[in-house]
């Protein structure tokens, strides 16, 4: 219920919760009035924690930072939210910002009716006009993912792989979202589908990118390695797999060499942009380091391995055709490996094959968010192929 109002100050309970809105200007000349009613509210109260909503205050002078000082002896858990920018300034060069949680208010935006123009694990990337897109999350509670990806981003991009930075977060609806600048850019599958005919153009744009990334060290430490992430889906499979190629597949993903090298983890055509003559990479939430193995594993995924028994889920998910899906697979491999033979080129095409029917059985049986139908028999033929390809190899690397 509502406590108290005042002309700067409005103190409401909610289970135990008080939420104190602060408002308009809190200086010396009514600090000291705000402070006593905010006294009065909790002594009447007894709330087991409290809450500033800073929504509506446009400033505060050190006799309202003050308050939140005291307050925050009595209550440790305090945060505070919805903070505009001019505000934010005030207490992260105060030092608030390191002692107390405290949040930005957010530009609420729209996308609908915007285009789609990338789509990854944890997000779609819209247009919103012409130069500026918009990462969405799908979780809710994104913002710690926000902040990696950023971070992810800038280590990317001072290391020399062509990005763009996030500006801005937003929120759409519940959710949250990124903002990019990306002046009349347009995703490679948005060119492929306005001229088919650019597939070679496409094709060596992209793995031009790819082994500029390969060839990319980052620090130890500095981002996420993907092996991690790969024993968990090998022992995930422990329980959905015969005992023997369950652990084999375990050994040979452990045995594979630890490398700093980076790789963007969700390498496609929706993921990849032209600018000016400049292709950039987006969706970073999933840059990484590791042995390429994996990367190839990821890009065939994309391209063949979750259209496997349902043609037309490539033609949803990248706007192609699975004829065009193998194409762009079969080019990728002989212009990144145009050293190797056929023979190797099938070997590596194999082994990228292991890992990428294993990490579809483990999405499929967790989230089985396609035709149940469809999700069964891509599980059986993931499962029926994972086991063939076990017998005929013992590692990964190439």
């Amino acid at each position: 219920m509502v406590i108290n109002n005042m002309a700067n100050v409005e103190m409401k309970t909610e289970n135990q919760l008080m939420t104190i809105s602060l408002k308009g200007h809190i200086d010396s000349n009514n600090a000291g009035d705000a402070e006593a009613a905010i006294i009065a509210a909790i002594e009447a109260e007894k709330p087991e924690n409290i809450l500033i909503d800073a929504q509506e205050l446009d400033y505060i002078s050190s006799a309202g930072l003050r308050i939140i000082l005291r307050l925050r002896k009595e209550y440790p858990e305090l945060r505070i939210i919805n903070v505009k920018n001019e505000v934010y300034e005030v207490l992260d060069m105060t030092g608030f910002t390191e002692m107390i949680k405290v949040e930005k208010a957010y530009r609420v935006i729209s996308v609908d009716g915007c285009e789609v123009i990338g789509q990854g694990a944890n997000g779609k990337v819209y247009r919103i006009d012409q130069d500026t897109i918009v990462k969405v999350y799908y979780n809710p509670d994104s913002l710690p993912d926000i902040q990696r990806e950023r971070e992810l981003a800038r280590t990317a991009f001072v290391l020399g792989i062509p990005t763009a930075i996030p500006y801005d977060v937003v929120k759409i609806g519940n959710e949250y979202g990124s903002v990019f600048e990306l002046l009349n850019a347009k995703s490679f599958a948005k060119l492929m589908s306005e001229d088919p005919s650019r597939l070679d153009e496409i094709v060596k744009m992209s793995v031009d990118l790819l082994k500029k990334i390969h060839g990319t060290e980052a620090k130890p430490g500095t981002m996420p390695g993907i092996k991690e992430s790969a024993l968990k889906w090998a022992e995930f499979l422990k329980d959905h797999l015969p005992a023997e190629p369950a652990e084999k597949l375990y050994r040979m993903i452990e045995a594979v060499p630890d490398d700093n090298h980076m790789m963007h983890g969700d390498f496609h055509l929706k993921n990849i942009m032209l600018q000016n003559d400049e292709v950039l990479l987006i969706d970073m939430d999933t840059i990484c380091t590791g042995h390429p193995i994996f990367e190839f594993s990821a890009i065939y995924n994309a391209y063949r391995g979750f259209s496997s028994v349902d043609p037309t889920a490539i033609e949803r998910f990248l706007g192609i055709t699975a004829a065009q899906g193998k194409e762009i697979w079969d080019k990728t491999l002989h212009l990144y490996f145009d050293d190797r033979s056929d023979e190797e080129i099938d070997a590596i095409t194999d082994k990228a094959r292991i890992i990428s029917y294993a990490r579809i059985m483990r999405r499929q049986i967790r989230h089985n968010d396609i035709d149940p139908d469809i999700s069964v028999k891509l599980i059986d033929f993931c499962k029926t192929n994972l086991l063939e390809l076990l017998e005929k190899y013992d590692t990964l690397t190439f």
